[in-house]
């Protein structure tokens, strides 16, 4: 099993700054400067349009959504319209997928499976749903992906609701998927409910797992290694 990092930020980060994070680490992959690295971090409210996100599947204008203090992005990943906020745990693999993983529907897959193994691991059945990308409940979409290879290296990738409320997911129609529920572990738990750094602490177990890394993981930004303190991390 190779060895990968993963990096967590315990605190939200704005979608711009967790966006340029990514970019310098997709860089510094692509130039082998870096292993595998896996980012987990929750954002400040945000919606994201991907490259098939359109814009009558917002349901707020512009302004509306910067008076509610929700920014607004259109990202070149793949799937429609999302929406990230605090208590949602974002999953961003940096990967290069050579070899055998060269098949973007099998990354497709893993991370699915990802999501269903993380939901199993609290007793929560978890199914994908044919023609449809994510992961499902019984009581709703709960893990959005949306990603982008570039010379065979991911960025981008999963969202799975936690604890975060989902009134941002009602100024959009998320996923662009009409009528569809959206839920989040806490709802499915209710008292049972795990905290966010354990739900965390899982989602990258499950990672190691499906993706066969051994993570080396880092929680203290003073304790990341050099290569990855040139890519910048954003700060709060």
């Amino acid at each position: 099993m190779d060895n990968a990092w993963s990096i967590t930020f315990d605190e939200p980060v704005a979608y711009e700054a967790g966006l340029l994070f990514q970019y310098r680490l997709l860089a510094a992959r692509q130039a082998g400067k870096i292993p595998d690295t896996v980012v987990l971090l929750q954002h400040t409210p945000t919606v994201t349009l991907g490259n098939r996100g359109r814009d009558n599947y917002l349901l707020k204008s512009e302004q509306e959504y910067a008076d509610l203090g929700i920014d607004l992005f259109q990202v070149e990943r793949g799937g429609d319209v999302t929406f990230h906020g605090p208590g949602q745990w974002v999953l961003y693999p940096i990967l290069h997928l050579g070899g055998n993983e060269a098949d973007a529907h099998g990354y497709l897959f893993n991370l699915e499976e990802i999501a269903i193994q993380t939901l199993a691991t609290f007793s929560v059945d978890g199914f994908r749903r044919e023609g449809k990308s994510g992961t499902w409940t019984e009581q709703g979409k709960i893990a959005a992906i949306g990603f982008r290879l570039k010379r065979w290296v991911s960025f981008h990738g999963m969202s799975f609701n936690v604890e975060n409320e989902l009134a941002g997911f009602e100024t959009i129609v998320p996923c662009g998927l009409e009528g569809e529920p959206v839920t989040t572990l806490s709802k499915l738990l209710g008292e049972d409910m795990p905290s966010m750094p354990a739900v965390g602490s899982k989602l990258l177990d499950c990672f190691e797992e499906v993706m066969g890394r051994n993570l080396i993981r880092y929680q203290s930004m003073d304790l990341l290694p050099e290569a990855l303190m040139a890519c910048d991390p954003p700060r709060f």
